[in-house]
């Protein structure tokens, strides 16, 4: 329902076990190499607890999906069977053919006999329980017994145990202790922290087609205070959110919105600030309506956001030479970049440095009139009239205009490497946020406008307060659909292909439209030389470091034309 609205092309937070929506965190990937290890080693048992949602079955699916050839796997979903009810179960798994009412002995000798013939084949078997912590002890000393079978120098089964963590406290009884001595390697899978938790929320937007960030920062500690990093709380809640916003009409999840749909999911009620319903037409509105104000303002430097002088937009896709008209009979004119303008009203070492601080501004910048403002500022660079009471959301009209946007986690030497204008979130002590749009800068000083006001700041004190995370747009290559693997074939193929040579100064291969090995290891080449994966796969953080080494004309932070400002120590 609210797919559309936001431009997604899919709901993110199912709670079906969709492989597309896998993100490991460094935890999972730990816990699947624990996993990884169980298919390699000879005999004996893995363990891998968790509480419920932490994602113990995603990431044995993960698992699933690189079993090797010559593996036989047997996967136990449900294990409330009793010894024999298990053991028949299994012969399931293993095509193992069986006698009509096979006893206990029986099935272990049909068990048996498959895992020598598997074994004399060079086949490993496997088996793997998922929700052990339901198995009996009974149950558990008899799939002990199952290890018992072996030849001289192997073990012929492996055996991989998933459950909550009372199945590890059931495995400290006396009578389990001869199968607690074999487990050859444990790990426990714990709730994601509130970094990951963010990572996951993004992963999961970045693959049903937005990079905008849908939930602000009070509702992300809010969501992590409510479900303590528990993956599948962590969709349904957020599933219901993005719902309620929806409803709204919101661009992004606030904290009433979270909290409301908090109530629906877990049916408690949370204490923090009461419901104040919001328009979102009307309250833009008011933030436009502010915005005029205050370019009409006497605050020191302030002229008007018009008459700032901003870098020429180098992506005409407006025609640009006239204002925007004055909208409405109110005389008030909404906030607007216009282009260059090497005249305009700009402070002056004499008259400013007194009366300005890159810490000051006024009480009427609110933090999200000036995010309005940050985000009319980025899209003018690349020569784009944004106007957010017809696009509250901004990725879907970026991508009108074959631009992609992205939320991003990186140090200033990220944002360098990436060489593109950036909106983030420039944190005071004590005067509050606002968001500031990042032009350019160098080894010493950094422009940034924020709420419409030219400011040069020390590259020392932007990186005291850089947030490490952060908001930019890059120009799509043309043709481009979706990430190229190899086997990918055509027009986009040949661009990268022509990029590639021209990184590593050679000719490309003509009208060549195949995503060869040849053309994986150039990708995986350049993916080292910028600090990223080397996955080989050309996606979008490989885009943004490609765009940043061919872009020309477009907005960039190094080698735009000077601005005339004041330097802050």
């Amino acid at each position: 329902m609210y797919d559309s609205y936001f431009g997604l092309s899919d709901l993110p937070f199912s709670i079906a076990p969709d492989p597309r929506y896998l993100y490991l965190s460094q935890q999972h990937r730990e816990a699947l190499a624990h996993l990884q290890y169980g298919l390699s080693c000879n005999g004996g048992f893995v363990l891998l607890t968790g509480e419920v949602g932490t994602g113990k079955t995603t990431v044995c699916r993960s698992l699933l999906e690189q079993v090797p050839e010559h593996t036989d796997l047997a996967f136990i979903l449900n294990p409330k069977y009793t010894a024999q009810e298990l053991l028949s179960a299994i012969c399931q798994e293993l095509a193992i053919p069986l006698n009509e009412g096979a006893n206990l002995k029986q099935l272990t000798d049909a068990i048996h006999h498959r895992l020598l013939n598997a074994h004399a084949q060079g086949r490993q078997t496997v088996l793997m329980i998922d929700e052990a912590q339901n198995l009996s002890t009974e149950v558990l000393e008899q799939i002990r017994l199952l290890t018992n079978l072996e030849t001289n120098t192997h073990k012929l089964l492996q055996i991989i145990l998933l459950g909550q963590p009372e199945l590890a406290d059931k495995l400290k009884q006396p009578e389990l202790r001869q199968l607690s001595q074999r487990i050859t390697a444990r790990y426990h899978l714990a709730p994601l922290s509130f970094s990951e938790m963010k990572a996951y929320i993004a992963h999961r937007l970045s693959v049903a087609g937005i990079e905008a960030a849908l939930f602000r920062h009070n509702s992300l500690r809010r969501l992590y205070r409510l479900t303590g990093g528990v993956p599948r709380l962590i969709n349904v809640i957020c599933d219901r959110a993005l719902l309620g916003a929806y409803v709204q009409r919101l661009p992004r999840v606030d904290l009433a919105t979270l909290n409301r749909a908090a109530v629906e999911v877990l049916g408690v009620s949370p204490t923090l600030a009461r419901w104040r319903p919001l328009v979102i037409a009307a309250g833009l509105l008011a933030l436009m309506v502010t915005g005029g104000w205050l370019a009409q303002s006497t605050w020191p430097g302030i002229t008007g956001i018009s008459g700032l002088a901003t870098p020429t937009p180098v992506v005409s896709h407006n025609d640009r030479s006239q204002r925007q008209e004055e909208k409405g009979t109110t005389g008030i004119q909404t906030p607007e970049l216009a282009p260059t303008d090497q005249s305009a009203s700009t402070p002056t070492p004499n008259d400013a440095v007194t009366r300005f601080d890159p810490w000051q501004w006024p009480a009427a910048l609110t933090t999200d009139l000036s995010q309005v403002m940050a985000y009319q500022h980025l899209f003018a660079l690349w020569g784009l009239d944004y106007d957010p009471t017809e696009d509250p959301v901004v990725c879907p009209f970026a991508r009108r205009h074959r631009l992609e946007c992205a939320f991003q986690s990186g140090d200033l030497d990220t944002v360098r490497q990436q060489n593109h204008p950036v909106i983030f979130r420039l944190e005071h002590p004590e005067k509050g946020a606002v968001y500031a749009t990042l032009i350019r800068f160098n080894d010493e000083r950094a422009d940034l406008m924020v709420g419409g006001q030219l400011k040069s700041m020390s590259l020392m004190k932007l990186a005291a307060s850089w947030p490490h995370s952060y908001v930019l747009l890059w120009q799509l290559p043309p043709h481009y659909q979706a990430p190229l693997y190899p086997g990918s074939k055509g027009k986009v193929v040949a661009w990268l292909e022509q990029q590639m040579a021209h990184w590593q100064e050679r000719a490309p291969r003509r009208q060549h439209q195949h995503y060869d090995e040849v053309l994986v290891g150039n990708i995986r080449a350049f993916q080292r030389s910028r600090g990223l994966t080397a996955d080989g796969i050309f996606g979008p953080q490989t885009s943004i470091y490609l765009n940043a080494m061919l872009m020309n004309d477009a907005p960039r932070l190094s080698g735009q034309q000077e601005i005339t400002s004041v330097i802050y120590p």
